[in-house]
């Protein structure tokens, strides 16, 4: 008789296989984004993400105080603002919507660690992440506004400054303005490899921060490229940054596990608003398995080399993991 391997021998049975997986999504790995915005008695659905809103800081409570229940430990702040103007002034300014965000959720629950993203993006009326000169974003002119962000941020409380806009030596600025406003135990958590991607649209839609006009192609990198994500994310290592954001994920975890592969830092997985609005847009529609879809999509991250995953979706993972998930995770190799 010919002889063969017996691989199925670690699958028999519902033990043995979590006796031999080799990858686990935990809560602990979980990054929540939250959109803040200007106004009173706000809780409004984002059309084009449902189950994510819109919050005014009068409704925010209760949801920082169900995020705690579940167990996530991090959330991630993005900030709506009624005034926006060329140079995104509310971005930077002491009591911004941001900073008044991290202020509270610090005083209801200091145990989360608050993320603060650092951009201009939302708060420029060009809706682009620096400031437009020429009908181009002005790399060098738009630093000091991003530093001027940061420093109102970790001022207002936060743990970790996410810069986001992509701008050359954006690490390098902020991690030198922190560190001259006593602020250089503050980690920076960099979107250093973050692609112009299609998948951003509903994100788009709940920090209403679509350019006006052109797009971001001229600094967000081109999807087609790989190599071009080792260039960027050493600049960023040799600039200061602690953490490092590959953006979208989904995509591009041939990048996860490059950046997992050749950094010696937590990598972050950012499972942005398009692939969320996908899954959930099936799911209303019965075409799968939300449950089963969005766990392996979790696992996928974590296998390709993510430590940390900013998603959408991470109160439904952690009701997955306290409910009946681990009874149907034996269905993801099939």
């Amino acid at each position: 008789m010919n002889q063969f391997d017996r691989h199925r021998r670690l699958r028999s049975s519902k033990s043995m296989r979590a006796l031999v997986r080799e990858n686990h999504v935990r809560k602990e790995d979980l990054i929540y984004p939250l959109f803040i915005i200007e106004g009173t008695d706000i809780k409004r659905e984002v059309s084009s993400m449902p189950g994510v809103f819109n919050f005014s800081l009068d409704r925010l409570e209760d949801e920082i105080n169900e995020i705690v229940d579940l167990g996530i430990q991090s959330v991630l702040l993005f900030g709506v603002p009624e005034h926006k103007d060329p140079e995104g002034t509310e971005a930077y300014h002491d009591h911004g919507i941001v900073q008044e965000a991290i202020r509270k959720v610090k005083a209801w629950a200091p145990q989360l660690t608050v993320i603060a993203d650092t951009c201009l993006c939302e708060y420029t009326s060009t809706g682009h992440c620096g400031i437009v000169k020429n009908g181009d974003v002005d790399n060098d002119a738009s630093l000091p506004l991003h530093v001027q962000t940061a420093i109102t941020q970790a001022q207002a409380g936060a743990d970790i400054i996410a810069p986001s806009s992509m701008m050359d030596g954006f690490v390098a600025a902020i991690r030198e303005g922190l560190d001259q406003n006593g602020f250089n135990h503050i980690p920076i958590m960099s979107y250093g490899v973050k692609y112009a991607s299609a998948y951003y649209g509903p994100f788009r839609d709940a920090a209403q921060s679509a350019p006006g006009e052109g797009d971001r192609k001229g600094y967000q990198m081109d999807p087609a490229n790989r190599r071009e994500a080792f260039r960027e994310s050493q600049s960023d290592v040799e600039q200061g940054a602690d953490f490092m954001i590959v953006k979208p994920a989904l995509a591009f975890m041939d990048i996860i596990r490059d950046m997992r592969d050749s950094l010696d830092m937590p990598i972050v997985a950012y499972n942005v608003s398009g692939e969320y609005a996908m899954v959930k847009a099936a799911a209303l529609n019965d075409w799968v398995d939300e449950q089963r879809i969005v766990m392996e999509t979790m696992v996928g991250f974590k296998r390709a080399g993510a430590d940390l995953i900013v998603t959408y979706f991470a109160k439904d993972v952690c009701r997955y993991l306290e409910g009946d998930y681990a009874s149907t995770t034996h269905h993801l190799t099939n």
